[in-house]
């Protein structure tokens, strides 16, 4: 599968025309070079407002890095969202600063310009840029007064420079702008499996058996057995579906008594109760523990869970509700029920999404520890 460069012409209008408007007040700045992503990834958008940069990058990494952010200058994006756990940070939900924990688990934060336009667990934010100033200044995970930070930005002269090179002023928005440029280039598409796509690699038997699994809704009419991975989990991406709130959904972790409200904070539509984004699985196998609230501690917790697991609540999806591979109908029972070596393939091909140069690249690494 070969590899297109993507270069939307709308965002090089938009930089075209920014970079007009702005010439005697800073410097051009410059379009990322040499951006390619995989077409099989589907389409993508960038706000005509913060197009792609060199400088709005190399911005948003020192600040992502940059434990300045935090209220008491001890905690940066980076605490919870570590490289080589492709920006997990291994904790079923992160500490928080009064020394308790969070609602909810880090998400990992790649291939973020593709799949859902709302962020978080639950949905709260509409966009990268929005996601990226509220924890800053949430009190229990940054706490950061946002005036008290653009004051202490302005009193560095890196990031004077930094800014105005990349946007012009310092200010919360540029701030979010840079962090949101950042983690719009945390493109992973280098795992086995995208080798696989492009031709470049073969999957074992297993692996290729687990593909297989996780791409078929099961039908016993037609003796088709699945995993139903593909139903909620994209096929190339593997995160969640762009349209509408499809990349949202109840899996059947908890029952009506004591389902949490998850997307239904946002929407206040009681048919979102218990509905929270889609992850992606890429590097699955990195960022343990699993689900919202990090409740599984390994794969086989996640695959035990669907095969045999599911709680029935009146929100539950459809589609994990109707997926069985039993001809007969179960008692007490919903779930896939799949063979031991089914659930051991699909394991096999989730190994297959783990990019390792995504977890090592040196231009997402910490600049504050000899990265250039």
């Amino acid at each position: 599968m070969r590899w297109v460069l993507l270069i939307l012409a709308a965002a090089g209008l938009a930089v075209a025309g920014w970079a007009a408007w702005d010439r005697t007040r800073h410097p051009v700045a410059t379009p990322i070079a040499d951006f390619s992503a995989p077409f099989v990834f589907g389409r993508f958008a960038v706000p005509p407002d913060n197009p792609l940069t060199e400088e709005a990058f190399a911005l948003g990494r020192h600040l992502f890095y940059d434990p300045i952010l935090s209220g008491n200058n001890q905690v940066s994006c980076a605490t919870c969202h570590v490289q080589a756990l492709a920006f997990t940070d291994g904790r079923a939900k992160s500490p928080s600063l009064s020394g308790g924990e969070l609602e909810f688990s880090a998400m990992s934060l790649a291939n973020l310009l593709w799949g859902q336009e709302r962020f978080f667990w639950d949905g709260r934010a509409a966009s990268l840029e929005e996601q990226a100033l509220i924890p800053i200044q949430h009190p229990d995970e940054m706490g950061q007064d946002i005036d008290a930070l653009m004051a202490e930005l302005e009193a560095s002269g890196t990031y004077r420079r930094m800014f105005r090179q990349a946007y012009g002023a310092i200010t919360p928005e540029n701030m979010a702008k840079a962090l949101a440029t950042f983690m719009r280039m945390l493109i992973s598409s280098g795992s086995k499996y995208d080798r696989y796509l492009r031709g470049e690699a073969r999957l074992t038997a297993q692996e290729e058996h687990g593909r297989k699994l996780f791409m078929a809704h099961p039908d016993t009419k037609v003796s088709l057995r699945g995993g139903n991975c593909i139903d909620c989990h994209s096929q190339f991406l593997t995160s969640g579906f762009r349209d509408a709130l499809d990349g949202f959904s109840n899996n059947g972790l908890d029952p009506d008594e004591t389902l949490p409200d998850g997307l239904m904070a946002v929407t206040g539509n009681p048919a979102h109760k218990g509905f929270f984004k889609v992850p992606t699985l890429r590097n699955i196998a990195v960022t343990a523990p699993y689900m919202h609230d990090g409740r599984f501690e390994t794969l086989e917790d996640v695959m035990a869970h669907y095969n045999d697991g599911i709680v029935v609540s009146d929100t539950l999806s459809p589609l994990i509700l109707e997926a069985d591979n039993a001809p007969e109908a179960a008692k007490g029972t919903v779930g896939l029920r799949m063979t031991p070596e089914e659930i051991q393939a699909i394991i096999a091909f989730l190994h297959t999404l783990t990019d390792e140069a995504f977890l090592t690249d040196p231009k997402f690494s910490d600049p504050f520890d000899g990265g250039s």
